[in-house]
């Protein structure tokens, strides 16, 4: 197996590290040198991904390496902390400015030390959830070596059963939005695509987890595809019922995931409802997650591998691609896209090495369901702010934490900047700034033009008339006028946007706007059928007020695929899938985009011909 490898490598142990083979040597040049070939040539003969690592007696003395390291990195790269794991033999460096670091300082930094050099990003601004994940990490780097090399085990066991048959079922998320779940199944293994839930409370928050089919303990990997509660909310339920597997997800995705986690307990304790899950699970998901890129191809069951792409509906927002058995069918799961370049991010991506079976959200897929371009909605959202400040009053948006948040911030200031309004105060929550530095941490996942502002040291989510407000007392908030609140939640679940809406409710010079999409069943879905009579909780009483504020929709911000982009999509995924699932719509919604890909007019006009299913939950479908 190791017959290319020369004698003078002197490779001392060979491990599992998830489903990579760790190599350590004493001189990891060797694999270095001839860019890399070796590695390359290793890899292809095991047909599994490697990493070299430095012989654990041969490293330096921390305290001399650590010298070492600061000499070497530039001191425009904004070096702030080295913290050496030794379980692995790696060191995580802390920069401010990762880009300036030149990969051939990495190598040397590993040769002279046999350190592995990780880089990390230290966000410009405070953020506690980047620092709690990795001190988690740190603390507890000794349980993650062994979970990773009982993922490793794992992965590439002896597989019992022939991999000649796949079935999909539907545990959440069709012929409805909400709670997306899919389970993937194959004689060898059991995967499941996303664990979210529902934001209406009417006993169907869960998946359908109750289903014979879905054992938690059976599961062989969780791929969850990005940060918003309706896709991984309850992925700790999981957990706290038995499941000690993989969670594989990009890494802007976990640290979204975790503030998420975090809100929904508090709003849950502060509203007085059950509390489904606690700390100790959200630590779990972090301790079993394993972090992706994108276009990083990674062995995940005996049989399957998977991929990551680019989705454009938030940061980190994942495509998921299965490869499954040996050339037996390839799977791509969308969860939800976004098919259009935003101030934010890259449109989806389209190109896969195969494609047979496409699961495909279908929030928008009626044909009315038309949205304005994003420059269309600024000036739409720039008009109802204008003409709500010449009132003296306040455009309350309520706003999804991660995504259309920082989206929406980011028209506002560029309205400011345009002269289109005034630069009057922005206030928004604690969470949404939170979440804003998590962006600047991972710039590489955001549009080229945001991603250039981060790497020239300029924070594009912060102004002077920008309020971070943490306090209780929302009357000195409302009492700013005119003004913008960005409040979550997005859909009026829940959150602190309820507390400014009931003291601007009945506020005529006021306004409510909505940005994102409001699944039915919602409170920001009834106002917008009409309700105008609301009921709050006030000193444990339940007061009724008359709603009062003018109510818009702006529907250009959305981080989903409006029906003419889904159509586009369809035209442009390489290669085209032979069957269509569609979920994460309404049933009448579904209905109307299945009947319109099986016509003869969408035959004819773009000479695709797919097996269209709209499956209901619970069912199964055979796809192999």
């Amino acid at each position: 197996m190791f017959s290319n490898v020369p004698p003078n490598a002197e490779i001392t142990k060979i491990d599992f590290e998830g489903p990579k083979i760790a190599i350590y040597t004493r001189r990891p040049q060797i694999f270095l040198d001839n860019d890399s070939e070796l590695i390359k040539r290793i890899a292809k003969t095991l047909r599994k991904r490697v990493i070299v690592r430095g012989d654990e007696k041969s490293r330096l003395q921390e305290e001399t390496s650590r010298e070492i390291i600061s000499s070497l990195i530039p001191r425009e790269a904004g070096l702030k902390d080295l913290y050496f794991n030794e379980s692995i033999g790696e060191v995580e460096i802390e920069l401010l400015s990762p880009e300036k670091v030149d990969p051939n300082i990495l190598t040397r930094i590993f040769v002279e030390t046999l350190w592995y050099p990780r880089v990390l990003r230290r966000p410009p601004v405070v953020s506690r959830s980047i620092k709690e994940i990795r001190d988690i990490y740190r603390a507890e780097v000794d349980y993650r070596r062994r979970f990773l090399k009982e993922l490793g085990n794992n992965v590439y066991r002896t597989p019992l059963f022939e991999t000649d048959r796949v079935r999909i079922v539907s545990l959440g998320a069709f012929q409805e939005v909400g709670r997306s779940a899919v389970l993937v199944q194959t004689p060898e293994s059991n995967i499941l695509l996303d664990a979210g839930l529902k934001p209406t409370s009417g006993g169907d928050e869960l998946p359908l987890f109750d289903l014979p089919e879905f054992d938690p303990q059976n599961l062989d990997a969780v791929v969850i595809t990005h940060a918003h509660l309706d896709h991984v909310g309850a992925l700790p339920v999981l957990f706290k019922y038995g499941y000690k597997g993989p969670v594989y997800m990009t890494e802007p995705t976990l640290h979204l995931a975790k503030l998420l986690f975090e809100d929904y307990i508090k709003v849950a304790e502060r509203e007085g409802k059950p509390q489904i899950y606690s700390a100790r699970e959200i630590a779990s998901v972090i301790l079993h997650t394993y972090t992706l890129s994108y276009g990083e191809v990674t062995d995940i069951a005996p049989e399957i591998r998977l991929t990551l792409y680019r989705s454009g509906h938030i940061l980190g927002s994942s495509l998921i691609h299965l490869h499954i058995g040996e050339g037996l069918v390839n799977l791509i799961y969308t969860g939800d896209i976004k098919f259009a370049r935003t101030m934010l991010l890259d449109p989806a991506h389209t190109k896969f090495p195969r494609a047979e079976i496409l699961i495909m959200e279908t929030t928008y897929g009626s044909k009315s369901d038309l949205l304005p371009s994003e420059e269309e909605a600024v000036l739409e959202l720039g008009k109802i702010i204008k003409e709500t400040i010449d009132k003296g009053g306040i455009t309350l948006i309520p706003v999804l934490a991660v995504g259309r948040a920082q989206e929406v911030l980011l028209a506002i200031l560029n309205l400011i900047r345009n002269k289109l309004i005034p630069p009057i105060p922005i206030f928004i929550e604690g969470m949404i700034d939170e979440v804003s530095a998590v962006h600047m941490t991972f710039p590489e996942y955001l549009s080229q033009a945001v991603r250039n502002q981060i790497y020239n040291d300029q924070n594009p989510f912060t102004s002077e008339n920008i309020h971070i407000y943490r306090g209780e007392n929302k009357e000195e908030v409302v009492g700013t006028r005119p003004a913008v609140i960005l409040a979550t939640s997005g859909m009026l679940t829940g959150g602190p946007v309820l507390e400014y809406l009931k003291l601007l409710a009945d506020d005529p010079n006021s306004s409510l706007v909505f940005v994102s999409y409001q699944v039915e069943g919602t409170l920001g879905r009834k106002i917008l059928q009409g309700l105008r009579k609301l009921t709050f909780i006030e000193d444990g009483k339940i007061i009724t007020k008359e709603l009062k504020m003018s109510i818009y929709r702006v529907e250009g911000f959305s981080g989903h695929s409006d029906r003419r982009q889904l159509e586009a999509y369809l035209r442009r995924i390489e290669p085209t899938p032979r069957t269509v699932i569609l979920n994460h719509g309404e049933k009448g919604k579904i209905a109307e985009f299945q009947s319109y890909l099986l016509s003869e007019w969408f035959k004819k006009k773009t000479h695709l011909t797919f097996n269209v299913l709209a499956p209901q939950n619970a069912e199964a479908i055979r796809v192999v």
